[in-house]
C-alpha cells in the first residue's frame, strides 16, 4: 500500500535548487539557505518540515532520489533552523518499509536538539493500544500526526575554537568513569545551576578533584541525545545511563544547565563544547562511551522517531525472507546494520564529528562486537573497524571496544585490529575471584587455586592481546578495570554477597548473578564498624580486623594490584572513597541518589581518596609500574635479570608447580628498572589469611623503599602521601636492605622500589 498524504492547511513548497554535494548526509548553512541531503531508498517522497517560532509548519518537497538521497538548497533559513522529515511510500512492514507521513521524523544527521519525545500512541508509526502495544496484526498504518509529540532537529554551527587535545599517551592514561549528571550532582564548590551538567563537570571543583586525583581521561557515559524505553516510563523510571540513543550527532540536552536549554540548541552544544575545552586546558582527555549498536526505536514494534521511517531496512539488520522480523544482537530490539555502506558513513561521520566539532579525544564502543559483525559474524576485519583503524581523523583518536554483544559468537575480547584498545575481561574476573571470591571460600575452609591467573592479568594479559591483527599493541591494549557502571562498585563488591535490585521493578531478576564478590561476614553496610567477620576462626585477620576494617583493605588490594598491573587502568568514579549504590548491580533506571555521587564523606573515605592519589602518582612516576611492552622473561640492554621474574615467599624462583598451588598464594613479582632507566620494583603480595616470612629475591642487590602497603589506613602511616615526590623518594621513606626477611601481613600488597636506579656497566 502505498501512501501520499499532507494537510491543506500545512504550507508546501517544491524545492527546484538542488544540493550541490548530496553526499553530504544532513542539514548545513550554505549561502543564502540551507544544503539539505537525507536517505529514504524506496520511499516516493520526502519533505522537509521547517518550523517557525510559533511552531507554524512549512513543508519543502526534496528532489531525488538520487542513489537513494532526497536533496535540495533550501533559502531564507540559517542556524537555528528547527526541522525533521516526513517521507512517503509504501507500508509494508513485513517487507521492512514503514512509510508514514504523519509522522514526522528527526534528522539521524541533526546536530542539535529541541524537545523531548512524548511516549504516545501518535510517535508510533503503526496504530496501537493506550498501552503503546500493536492494536492489530499484520500493523496498521497510524493516521496520527506525531509532530506534537515529537522533539525538533537543530541547525547549528561551531561558534568558537576549543582548547588543542591533550593527547596523553597510552601509557600515561589513568581513565575515570563516571556519569555528567551524577559525578556533580551533589557535589560541593559547584555552585547549585551547574550541578549535573556539562558546565558543572568543567567547572573548577571538578576539575581540580580530578587533576588532585590524578586522572588524565574521563570517559563519559552516554552524551548522545537519547529516549526512555515505553517499558521504563510506564515504570516511571528513566533510562539514566543513557544506552537508547535519539541521535548519534547532538549533545543530550538535559545535561546542560537550564539556563543553555532556555537559550536553546545552538547553547547546549556550545555548554558541551566549552566543557570539553575546559578539561583540555587541564590536561584531561575526554572520551565518550558510544552505542552506535542499536537505537531507541526498540523492535519493528517500537516508536518510528527516525531511522525507521528513513529507511528501517538500511538502518537495522532484519531477516532475509518475508515476513522479515528484526535480528537483534544487542538484547535491546534492534541492531544496527553496519553491512550496508550508509550507515557505516553514517558512524564514521557522526565519530569525526565529535572529533573535530565537538573536540573529543576518544570514543568507549559500546557492544563493539555488534559493529564487526557480517550476517554470518564478527570478523575484525570487518570495513568499519578497518575504516575507523586507517581514518586520518579516528586512528589518532583513543578507541576502545567492549569486545562483545549477546549474539552468536559475541566475546571477542582480544580480537579487536590496532588501534583499538578493549574492555578486559579477563582481568575483572581476575581480581575479583583472586582477592575476594577466594578468600571468602578460604575463610570458609575450602583449597583455592594459586596465583597464575592473576600473575597473567598483572603482566599485560599477553595471552588475550598478543595475537592476530592486534598483537602490535603490547599492554595498553588491556583496560584493566575490576568495576564499571555496569556491576557492583567495588564497594559494594565488598559489601554484597548478591545483588539487591528491588528499586529497578523487576522482582531482582535484572542484573548479573556473576559478582565473584565478598561481603566479610555481613551483607550489606549496616553495623560493619563495630563486627568483626568471625570470632570464631583460626584466622587472625578475620577476628582482629573490624568488617569496615577489612573491606577497605580489599578495596586496597584490589586497587593496589590495579595500578601495578600492565595495561591501561579504568576506575569507576567513586570507587577511590567507597562509593555505595546500597548493593543494586545494574541502576540504569535510578536518576537518583543510588546513582549520584554521594560527597558527604566520612574520614576512611578521605583516607582511601589519599591512597589512590599515590598510588597513581607513583605510576606516573615510575613506568617500571606501567610497562609499555610484554615482558620477556630475560635480561634485556647488558641486565643482569630479568625484565620480569617471579620469586616464591621463600626468595626462590617459582616452581611450576607453585602457580596452582594456594600455598604460593604469597609471592613476588620482580621487575627491572633497566629499559626504561628506572628503579626497580617488586611486588608482595600475599593473598592468603596468616601473615608470612617473605625473604626479599637478590635482583640488583640494592637497598628497597616501601613505597606503599595496603595495610597502611592512609599513605601517611608509612611516611609517604601527597607531600612527597614520588619521584624521588629516598631518606624519608622506610629502607629494606636487600635479601631481607620482611613480615608481611595476611590480605596485603607491599610495593618497594629499589633506592637508586640499577646502571648496567655496559
Amino acid at each position: 500500500m502505498s501512501e501520499r498524504s499532507g494537510s491543506s492547511s500545512v504550507r508546501t513548497v517544491r524545492v527546484t535548487k538542488p544540493n550541490p554535494v548530496p553526499t553530504r548526509l544532513g542539514v548545513f548553512p550554505s549561502g543564502d539557505g540551507l544544503d539539505v541531503a537525507v536517505v529514504a531508498r524506496a520511499a516516493s517522497g520526502v519533505d522537509m518540515c521547517i518550523f517557525d517560532e510559533a511552531g507554524a509548519e512549512t513543508r519543502f518537497t526534496l528532489l531525488g532520489p538520487k542513489t537513494g538521497i532526497w536533496h535540495g538548497h533550501i533559502p531564507g533559513y540559517g542556524a537555528g533552523t528547527r526541522y525533521g522529515f516526513r517521507v512517503h511510500g509504501t507500508w509494508d512492514p513485513d517487507g521492512g518499509q514503514f512509510y508514514n507521513s504523519h509522522k514526522l521524523l528527526l534528522d539521524p544527521y541533526g546536530r542539535g536538539l529541541d524537545g523531548v519525545v512524548d511516549l504516545k500512541p501518535a510517535v508510533y508509526a503503526h496504530c496501537v493500544d493506550e498501552d503503546l502495544y500493536p492494536s492489530e496484526y499484520p500493523l496498521r498504518r497510524s493516521p496520527i500526526d506525531s509532530a506534537p509529540y515529537m522533539p525538533r532537529s537543530v541547525v547549528v554551527e561551531p561558534s568558537f575554537p576549543i582548547a588543542p587535545q591533550p593527547h596523553v599517551p597510552w601509557e600515561t592514561t589513568v581513565i575515570y568513569e563516571i556519569h555528567v549528571k551524577g559525578f556533580t550532582k551533589n557535589m560541593p564548590g559547584v555552585p547549585a545551576e551547574l550541578r549535573g551538567t556539562y558546565a558543572g563537570l568543567a567547572h573548577p571543583a571538578s576539575v581540580s578533584y580530578l587533576k588532585d586525583l590524578g586522572i588524565t581521561a574521563v570517559e563519559l557515559l552516554p552524551i548522545h541525545a537519547k529516549c526512555d524505553e515505553p517499558f521504563l516510563t510506564e515504570r516511571g523510571l528513566t533510562n539514566y545511563w543513557g544506552y537508547s540513543t535519539l541521535s548519534f550527532f547532538a549533545p543530550e540536552p538535559s545535561y546542560a544547565t537550564e539556563a543553555s536549554r532556555e537559550r536553546g540548541a545552538q547553547a547546549v552544544v556550545d555548554e558541551f563544547r566549552g566543557m570539553v575545552s575546559l578539561l583540555h586546558q587541564a590536561g584531561i582527555e575526554v572520551i565518550l562511551d558510544v552505542v552506535y549498536n542499536h537505537t531507541c526505536e526498540g523492535g519493528d514494534a517500537g516508536p518510528t522517531l527516525s531511522w525507521r521511517g528513513l529507511d528501517s531496512d538500511m538502518y537495522y539488520r532484519h531477516t532475509s525472507s518475508r515476513p522479515v522480523q528484526t535480528i537483534d544482537v544487542t538484547g535491546t530490539g534492534n541492531t544496527i546494520n553496519v553491512d550496508h555502506p550508509k550507515t557505516i558513513q553514517m558512524v564514521l561521520d557522526s565519530l569525526r564529528y565529535w572529533v573535530r566539532e565537538m573536540g573529543v579525544d576518544g570514543f568507549r564502543f559500546d557492544l563493539a562486537a555488534t559493529l564487526g559483525r557480517f550476517s554470518t559474524g564478527f570478523s575484525p576485519m570487518h570495513p568499519l573497524l578497518i575504516a575507523m583503524a586507517t581514518d586520518d581523523v579516528l586512528a589518532h583518536s583513543k578507541l576502545i571496544a567492549e569486545p562483545w554483544d549477546v549474539g552468536p559468537g559475541g566475546w571477542q575480547t582480544g580480537n579487536f585490529p590496532v588501534p583499538f584498545s578493549e574492555w578486559n575481561d579477563h582481568y575483572r574476573g581476575a581480581l575479583r575471584n583472586f582477592w575476594l571470591a577466594d578468600v571468602r571460600a578460604q575463610a570458609s575452609g575450602h583449597v583455592v587455586s594459586g596465583p597464575n591467573d592473576l600473575a597473567t592479568r598483572l603482566s599485560g594479559s599477553q595471552d588475550v592481546f598478543e595475537h592476530g591483527l592486534g598483537r602490535l599493541r603490547g599492554p595498553r591494549a588491556s583496560i584493566n578495570f575490576v568495576t564499571a557502571h555496569d556491576g557492583f562498585t567495588l564497594a559494594d563488591l565488598t559489601a554484597y554477597d548478591r545483588k539487591h535490585n528491588t528499586a529497578n521493578l523487576e522482582n531482582n531478576r535484572d542484573g548479573s548473578d556473576d559478582n565473584r564478590s565478598w561481603n566479610h561476614g555481613v551483607e550489606g553496610t549496616l553495623a560493619s564498624n563495630g563486627t568483626h567477620p568471625s570470632v570464631d576462626t583460626p584466622y587472625a585477620i578475620l577476628s582482629d580486623l573490624t568488617i569496615a576494617d577489612l573491606r577497605s583493605r580489599s578495596q586496597r588490594n584490589i586497587l593496589a594490584t590495579m595500578f601495578v598491573s600492565s595495561g591501561t587502568p579504568m576506575l569507576t568514579g567513586g570507587d577511590e572513597f567507597g562509593r555505595t549504590q546500597y548493593g543494586n548491580n545494574n541502576a540504569y533506571c535510578q536518576d537518583d541518589p543510588i546513582s549520584w555521587v554521594d560527597w558527604d564523606l566520612a574520614e576512611s573515605q578521605h583516607a582511601q581518596i589519599d591512597a589512590v592519589s599515590w598510588l597513581i602518582a607513583l605510576r606516573k612516576a615510575h613506568p617500571v609500574l606501567r610497562p609499555d611492552r610484554f615482558a620477556t622473561g630475560t635480561p634485556h640492554n647488558g641486565d643482569t635479570i630479568a625484565d620480569l621474574s617471579w620469586y616464591t615467599a621463600q626468595g626462590t624462583p617459582m616452581p611450576d608447580y607453585g602457580w596452582t598451588d594456594w600455598r604460593h598464594r604469597t609471592f613476588q613479582m620482580l621487575r627491572s628498572g633497566v629499559t626504561w632507566g628506572d628503579r626497580d620494583a617488586l611486588i608482595i603480595i600475599n593473598a592468603n589469611l596468616d601473615s608470612a616470612e617473605v625473604t626479599l629475591p637478590e635482583g640488583h642487590d640494592l637497598d628497597w623503599l616501601v613505597a606503599y602497603s595496603t595495610v597502611w589506613a592512609t599513605p601517611a602511616e608509612g611516611g609517604v602521601g601527597s607531600t612527597l615526590n614520588p619521584a624521588e623518594l629516598s631518606l624519608e621513606v622506610e629502607h629494606v636492605t636487600p635479601r631481607s626477611t620482611l613480615t608481611i601481613e595476611p590480605l596485603s600488597v607491599t610495593i618497594l622500589l629499589s633506592d637508586v636506579a640499577f646502571r648496567p656497566e655496559s
